[in-house]
């Protein structure tokens, strides 16, 4: 056997079973839109919405707003945590915020203290103390929610044995959004989105969280030791969730869909921030990323196409999987997510994909990671600070 001819069968090995994650991952769509609506409890619990706040985010009054023209029967607070107090550009939001919704209970809770490196976490600890609800929702702060937001997770939390309520999200551009800014989207739709699914699937539920939503009840939070064990976790949403799933109660992952804002990227702000996903994952979630290599079925296709010498199997091959893939990204995109985004970057799939995989494969490539301007050595999950 040639060179030539071994990479062609490990390519086509490689494509193959990238075609088979492609299967599962439709099955999985199919699963998830079949799940069954909560319905809503009889007595509907206070609710406090924690929004830790560092930085600027674009569409960040937007998110806010949202928060504040909830259709919710029962009493919920927003409660915006300032690692910074004295930045006068959020201060003036907040207050153009209570302006503009005078019924909303909008508070602010100082937040200057860094008790561990996850600056998030740090924050959230700060919060926990100021809020009077009996349920905690915790979402990143530039997600949007629809106005049934509330009403839908409460409905998911209410059910037995419900330890917790993550939501799937799509990541909105600027009109004009960058190459990079575009690709950032496409792959959170497309890529991430199907990835979650499956886990799902093949994990007969969900063991994670996602920092689109975290929804618990404070009982929960204390039961599974509060905030302190993840002040210096890279992926600490990840990790709240593993920790409801082990404390026995269930993740649920509600059909509410959030979206989360995508600046406009440049290739290092790009590469920077899928980096830091990359390695984060690779270090909560060690064998499943091990094996995320073999989801990318259409780079894999394509390297066949290459090794093959352009062989008529092998585009059939590449066909095939262009076919599969196409119908993932538009069955999660646009059937689960409703992202009408996915189809102006349709056509950049392939390239998504490419990066992907190279990104996969360069998260083994080093520790380091940037976040929020400041730089981190990872190390079993825990951020280091350098």
């Amino acid at each position: 056997m040639t060179v030539a001819e071994a990479i062609t069968l490990v390519t086509t090995l490689l494509t193959l079973a990238g075609l088979a994650f492609l299967m599962i991952a439709l099955l999985a769509a199919r699963s998830f839109r079949r799940e069954p609506v909560s319905a809503p409890p009889g007595v509907l619990p206070t609710v406090s919405i924690l929004k830790p706040i560092k930085g600027w985010d674009p569409g960040r009054y937007d998110a806010f707003a949202s928060h504040c023209t909830q259709n919710y029967g029962g009493r919920y607070e927003l409660l915006l945590g300032l690692s910074d107090p004295d930045d006068e550009d959020v201060l003036a939001e907040i207050e153009k915020l209570r302006a503009a919704h005078p019924q909303a209970i909008i508070r602010t809770v100082p937040c200057g203290q860094r008790l561990g490196t996850n600056g998030k976490v740090s924050t959230l600890l700060q919060m926990v103390p100021h809020t009077l609800g009996e349920v905690l929702i915790i979402n990143d702060a530039d997600i949007v929610v629809s106005s049934e937001y509330l009403t839908r997770i409460i409905a998911d939390l209410s059910q037995p044995n419900t330890g917790m309520v993550t939501a799937p999200y799509l990541g909105r551009t600027a009109t004009k959004p960058t190459l990079w800014a575009r690709l950032e989207s496409l792959g959170i739709s497309t890529d991430f989105l199907p990835g979650v699914l499956t886990a799902r699937l093949l994990d007969r539920g969900v063991r994670f969280g996602l920092g689109s939503t975290l929804a618990l009840k404070r009982e929960t939070l204390d039961r599974i030791g509060g905030f302190e064990p993840l002040l210096d976790m890279l992926a600490d949403d990840y990790e709240l969730g593993v920790r409801v799933h082990k404390a026995g109660m269930r993740v649920v992952l509600s059909p509410e869909v959030v979206s989360t804002a995508v600046p406009q990227y440049t290739f290092q702000n790009f590469w920077e921030h899928q980096l830091r996903w990359a390695r984060g994952v690779r270090d909560a979630r060690r064998l499943g990323y091990l094996g995320l290599c073999l989801s990318y079925a259409l780079p894999w296709a394509l390297a066949n196409v290459i090794a093959s010498g352009f062989a008529l199997p092998s585009f059939t091959l590449l066909s095939l999987v262009l076919l599969a893939r196409v119908a993932v990204a538009l069955s999660m995109g646009a059937g689960i997510l409703r992202d009408g985004q996915i189809f102006r970057d349709l056509w950049l799939l392939p390239l998504r994909d490419c990066f992907g995989l190279l990104l996969w494969a360069w998260s083994y490539a080093g520790e380091d990671v940037l976040w929020r301007g400041e730089r981190f050595r990872l190390k079993q999950g825990k951020l280091i600070r350098e």
